[in-house]
């Protein structure tokens, strides 16, 4: 915990969930710190980290009656944002899928390939949060984002060729988390590390070989003639 900027004691959080309007906006006030420091580790981009930190505020003054622990204020919080940060990324995903899927709109998807695409976005956007928090923002910033090299670079703080041996590592931990979670595959499929995340995931899914099951040849009842 931060000494400069303790959380809220359990008798300030109580007396806000009790209806007192002046505790609820010190403990909204006093939450604001942590919060935004949740999500600058979490979110993208600084942009992303904000909107997520402020609904998360508005999600603490909204529903703080809620709360069931008065001691757990801080790991509510931290699941808030966590969740916001997870929304996002799903829509950034979500959204560049659907683009680079534009060509091959003129058939409407079936409902099963409505679930099956779902179902993609949310194994990716798991493998993109499991990353580290600098994995993970340069791989969002460049790839889904599709922002210019130099343009992530400069807003990481980083010199081009930084960036790209961050962005080369990002690829490669995504590349490896969502091979190891696709279990269809009877064996590993070797292919260039260095991808772009909407190449990464684009790619088909191998489906084990079946061997065709040899059925005895039917004799007539009464043997060989």
């Amino acid at each position: 915990m931060n000494p400069r900027f303790p959380w809220p004691d359990e008798q300030l959080i109580k007396a806000a969930q009790d209806g007192d309007t002046a505790s609820l906006t010190t403990v909204v006030l006093a939450s604001q710190p942590h919060v935004r420091r949740f999500a600058r580790s979490l979110c993208a981009s600084p942009q992303d980290a904000e909107d997520a930190a402020q609904e998360a505020l508005i999600i603490l003054y909204r529903k703080i009656g809620t709360l069931r622990a008065t001691g757990a204020l801080a790991s509510w919080m931290f699941r808030i944002v966590r969740n916001e940060c997870l929304r996002q990324v799903r829509l950034l995903v979500s959204r560049r899928d659907d683009a680079a899927a534009e060509p091959e709109a003129a058939v409407e998807p079936s409902a099963e390939d409505a679930v099956l695409h779902r179902l993609e976005v949310e194994r990716i956007t798991a493998a993109l949060c499991a990353l580290p928090p600098d994995q993970r923002q340069v791989l969002i910033m460049r790839d889904v984002q599709g922002l210019p090299g130099k343009t992530v670079a400069r807003a990481l703080g980083l010199s081009s060729a930084a960036m790209k041996s961050r962005l080369h590592r990002a690829r490669a931990a995504l590349r490896h988390s969502l091979t190891a979670t696709d279990q269809t595959v009877d064996q590993p499929v070797h292919q260039p590390v260095d991808q772009p995340v909407d190449q990464v995931v684009r790619q088909p899914v191998r489906q084990p070989v079946r061997q065709p099951v040899e059925k005895p040849v039917e004799q007539p009842l009464g043997g060989d003639s």
